[in-house]
């Protein structure tokens, strides 16, 4: 099975790491579980459930109100990086957006408000041991424009949007596979077995109060991606996930898969794109389509 797996990966033109897990934590089937990956906008699972335990707990007053200065926001394809004007919201409404349309200036406005350290130390507490958040998604995606000559991301994204040079915007595209946001050796980290036990914690309602996993389960199942695993697991399965995808290189999905007997559960597929390479409907589907295989094999073990 690994092979046929992996054979999923290698049509898809990219490499894979795969965990998947029983509920329970009794069946399993991994591929490089414990080999550093970059997370991409999976590590938002965790900021959003760090941010649930501390209201829960009521050492962060969810309906404390921020301001979201517009005009030059966290850069991002959708949501509040869209917007031009400050926008006043809670700290428990930017969970939302954070895990429905994965949204960066969320992401970062949360990071802001318990510290990158408080999010790390939680991490830690959940014995996640390889997850490390080295800095804000601003800092992260400016610094791909930074390392590919531009002062920032958004120069090099105009840049990209004018140019007429082909050859140079070609040129370009291959530099993404060298940039540090890509090298889990000098950005945020983790692996697909850290985000799978993440979410077996999130799903038994161990990984922080009850009413903190609730939120985090629901907000989840809402996610607007469906073309990764949800593509893979037609009704009456239920598939709850969060996905991540990072300059056409890294595509990732972590997610639960519900059956309607019981059994259920959790996934972590993480892929990088080989160099040169640009097949992201491939990619998405091979995701899907590893993670059925691994689960099909796992039901069958019962």
């Amino acid at each position: 099975m690994d092979d046929d797996i992996q054979g999923l990966f290698a049509q898809a033109e990219c490499s894979g790491q795969i965990c998947v897990q029983s509920m329970d934590g009794t069946r399993e089937l991994a591929i490089d579980a414990d080999k550093p990956a970059v997370p991409a906008s999976v590590f938002k699972v965790l900021v959003a459930l760090t941010a649930e335990a501390a209201f829960a707990a009521g050492t962060l007053d969810p309906r404390e109100r921020i301001t979201l200065p517009g005009g030059n926001p966290t850069p991002g394809p959708v949501g509040f990086s869209l917007y031009r004007d400050d926008v006043e919201v809670s700290l428990r409404d930017l969970v939302v957006p954070l895990l429905t349309i994965s949204d960066n200036v969320a992401t970062d406005a949360l990071l802001r408000r318990i510290g990158i350290d408080a999010v790390n130390e939680y991490g830690l507490a959940l014995d996640l041991e390889n997850t490390v958040i080295v800095s804000d998604l601003r800092a992260t995606i400016d610094s791909i424009g930074q390392e590919t000559g531009f002062r920032n991301w958004n120069s090099m994204s105009a840049w990209v949007a004018q140019t007429e040079d082909q050859a140079a915007a070609d040129e370009l595209g291959d530099w993404m596979f060298s940039v540090s946001a890509v090298d889990p050796a000098r950005t945020t980290r983790t692996t697909v077995r850290d985000m799978a036990t993440l979410l077996r914690l999130i799903w038994t309602g161990q990984g922080a109060p009850p009413v903190a996993c609730a939120r985090v389960r629901e907000l989840m199942a809402q996610q607007v991606t469906k073309h990764r695993l949800t593509v893979a697991f037609p009704p009456p399965v239920r598939v709850a996930a969060k996905s991540g995808s990072l300059v056409g290189v890294v595509r990732n999905e972590v997610g639960v898969i519900e059956y309607p007997d019981g059994d259920n559960y959790v996934a972590a597929v993480f892929t990088q794109a080989n160099a040169g390479t640009h097949n992201d409907g491939l990619v998405n589907a091979a995701i899907g389509q590893a993670a059925a295989a691994a689960v099909a094999q796992l039901r069958a073990m019962t």
